[in-house]
């Protein structure tokens, strides 16, 4: 196997020079907890105790509308049971007995914040609340959210309910990539029409960076006593999506601003590796027959200005494949790496199927009889009875 180190700059795009700003220089006070990430990559933009465990509110509710997105039917009418009704803190007044589709449940759930919707979307989901956050707790460990614990789906007060900014970014970041769930947060207003209470519902997000950041696109606001102000936002500029979480935050829609307006200034969406502008052609155990591979995807990142000089692409191949080979077989690996960092790795693989010939088989037999017997007429005795020309 060799590596082979590929010129970086005949692979990422040109790209706009951008000033850079200092995180320092933010003028809004700080949060207990900040996390900075952009959506594509994961790739944490900034971070301030961001794996300081802290409650979060209502920003719970990210998690309760993945799981009900992923794992049940929006259009399902659900009857509101008692248990659901005359949650406290914030709701939307359900009344026992009225039916809504789970997707009513969910607009409600991240425009209005309603808890009682939180509860009503939990024992559906698994029958009980309990049952609902132990999925809760399950899927933040399969997303690698390790300092989260969730014991109620709305974010009411509760002892060992906690996350950090890191974790609740991980999860939004997640979340948003599911276009459900981004439609939902990304909405200004929706209409619940009666299900039985006696009225139309209208509802409007309560999450004001929608109206007044430029880009914004979600998610969720959050607020208790025991918490603070707490936010998680996002916003897209020029094709690049960035999610912000602030916990216990004083000033939380204007330091959620200059947190995302720092992430859009120092960092730029940079495309380290084309796939259209990628084919490697391979010797074989065959000589003279080469096969074409390439790679399959396309690979973006969020890059500083100075960091362009410091991305190195590099290609692991062997010295030669075995024949057959299949179509999509693989072949080798690429590898990006910002410094000493893998940041992408993929499989090349062959785009055509190639296989040994009568004769080169023919060939491979010549050989291995000239070394067992130091004959020289195997081949061209094989190729006669095999009725093709022999060639030495």
């Amino acid at each position: 196997m060799k590596i082979k180190r590929l010129c970086f700059c005949a692979l990422v795009f040109l790209f706009i020079l951008f000033p850079l700003q200092n995180y320092s220089c933010l003028a809004a006070e700080p949060s207990s907890g900040e996390a900075v990430i952009e959506v594509e990559s994961g790739r944490m933009l900034y971070a301030k105790d961001e794996r300081v465990r802290l409650p979060m509110a209502s920003t719970t509710k990210i998690m309760t509308a993945l799981l009900v997105i992923e794992e049940c039917r929006l259009d399902d009418v659900v009857s509101v049971p008692a248990q659901a009704v005359g949650v406290e803190g914030s709701s939307i007044y359900l009344q026992e007995g009225e039916k809504l589709t789970v997707r009513d449940f969910l607009y409600a759930l991240m425009l209005r914040s309603g808890n009682d919707c939180a509860v009503a979307l939990a024992l559906h989901h698994s029958g009980s609340v309990e049952a609902f956050c132990s999925c809760m707790n399950e899927r933040a460990k399969q997303l690698g959210a390790t300092d989260t614990h969730f014991c109620n789906p709305h974010g009411l007060p509760a002892e060992e309910h906690f996350t950090t900014a890191r974790d609740l970014a991980v999860i939004a970041s997640f979340a948003l990539k599911n276009p459900v769930f981004s439609q939902i947060v990304s909405s200004h207003s929706y209409t619940i029409q009666d299900g039985g209470c006696g009225y139309v519902r209208v509802l409007q997000n309560k999450n004001k960076m929608l109206y007044q950041y430029d880009g914004a696109d979600g998610v969720k606001t959050g607020y208790t006593k025991q918490a603070g102000r707490c936010l998680v936002s996002s916003a897209t500029r020029e094709g690049m999506r960035v999610v912000c979480a602030v916990l216990n935050s004083p000033d939380m829609y204007n330091r959620s601003a200059e947190l995302l307006d720092n992430g859009f200034c120092n960092y730029k969406l940079q495309k380290l590796f084309d796939k259209n502008k990628y084919i490697v052609e391979l010797n074989t155990d065959v000589r003279g027959k080469t096969v074409k591979c390439k790679c399959e995807k396309d690979f973006v990142y969020p890059l500083r200005e100075e960091e362009l000089s410091q991305v190195r692409v590099e290609e692991e191949l062997p010295d030669r494949l075995t024949l057959p080979v299949e179509e999509g077989e693989a072949a080798g690996n690429l590898k990006i790496y910002l410094k000493n960092q893998l940041i992408f790795s993929q499989k090349i693989v062959s785009i055509e199927k190639k296989e040994k010939s009568i004769l080169d088989i023919l060939r491979e037999m010549g050989k291995r009889n000239d070394l067992l017997c130091g004959s020289t007429n195997f081949l061209p005795n094989a190729a006669w009875q095999a009725g093709v020309p022999a060639i030495n």
